[in-house]
């Protein structure tokens, strides 16, 4: 189907997502200040948490951890999983019931070093019995939508990636976003969309097509090769948090949206909004997520690494601030001259 005529409603399970655009769980990003910020922007129409620790989420203080902070307004909101082998998911299915969760993702596809020590992300995958084992206990521990989310493997084989794929589906699993590269390939390598295509051709269930999507003619060209049924975006959304609504307007045709394009942003704007949703966070929390935001939204100017360093080498979000204040007075005298 041309992506042109795309339906704009997903669903999952029992739940309906509009429009098919989810802002992908990343480590540092994927909390409550990011999430409101799409929300604002609108097009968003799926959010994930961060990758949480099936051991740890049980003790989690609600009101005082960064990464269960959530306001009304974000939901469907599914929050992700990461197991290694032997633990125990029930605790944390349970206490995801209690956090009123719209759906529950598992880690497949997390390449990071750490994930390796613990057996956990892409690692599990070594192993697709002991997969099959923990979808089938987390299918048969909740009635909430669940999804999961891979990489293309560990090398390129279609039978044995579409294998583990329908054994998912097979187990229970309803929504499945696949990332577009290999286990060890780094975001440099263009991602492989029309891989992402076999896996939607193989199953029934939806699939969003995950990597190198950075603007609206990056989703076009993706959901044309891959075939997918909607976009999970993750860097891209950190670079251009409206760009879910440009991709809501120009192709899946929602119209109901306000223009929020680059050209009537006020960039500048958006930034500080986004240092003020920060302090939802205490005050040692906020820092960090925003030299993490600000590495990839600096990457909308000329010199936006001036931005980033400056902000990278501050000592507190005071002093991030009035650099970043810096950064954008000299750049509107840059522009006025």
């Amino acid at each position: 189907m041309s992506a042109q005529n795309m339906n704009n409603t997903l669903l999952i399970g029992n739940l309906a997502v509009s429009p098919p655009l989810a802002l992908a769980p990343m480590v540092g990003l994927s909390h409550t200040a990011l999430r409101t910020l799409a929300l604002e922007l609108g097009g968003v129409g799926l959010m994930f948490t961060e990758m949480l620790s099936v051991t740890r989420l049980p003790q989690e203080n609600v009101g005082a951890s960064p990464f269960l902070m959530r306001y009304p307004e974000e939901r469907p909101l599914f929050y992700q999983l990461f197991v290694s082998p032997g633990q125990d998911v029930l605790p944390a299915v349970e206490r995801l019931h209690q956090l009123d969760a719209q759906g529950i993702d598992l880690n497949l596809g997390c390449p990071a070093p750490n994930m390796r020590k613990q057996g956990a992300g892409c690692f599990l995958t070594d192993d697709p019995d002991q997969v099959r084992n923990l979808v089938a206990t987390l299918r048969r521990s909740t009635c909430l939508p669940l999804s999961a989310k891979i990489r293309l493997g560990i090398s390129l084989d279609e039978p044995r990636l579409l294998d583990f794929c329908r054994m998912l589906e097979g187990e229970g699993v309803d929504l499945l976003s696949v990332h577009g590269r290999l286990h060890g390939e780094k975001f440099c390598r263009r991602p492989r969309w029309d891989w992402i295509g076999k896996v939607k051709t193989a199953l029934t269930i939806p699939v969003l097509a995950n990597g190198g999507i950075f603007c609206v003619e990056d989703a076009r060209k993706c959901l044309e090769i891959s075939g997918a049924d909607g976009l999970m975006i993750g860097r891209g959304a950190a670079i251009r948090p409206w760009l879910f609504g440009e991709i809501a307007r120009e192709i899946y045709g929602m119209s109901n949206l306000s223009s929020n394009d680059s050209a009537a942003l006020h960039l500048e704007d958006i930034y500080f909004h986004f240092v003020r949703l920060l302090e939802r966070f205490r005050p040692e929390r906020r820092l960090g997520r925003l030299k993490q935001f600000t590495h990839y939204y600096g990457q909308n100017f000329t010199f936006g690494h001036h931005l980033a360093i400056a902000v990278q080498t501050s000592i507190s979000v005071e002093q991030a601030v009035q650099r970043a204040l810096h950064f954008f007075q000299e750049r509107g005298k840059a522009q006025e001259a």
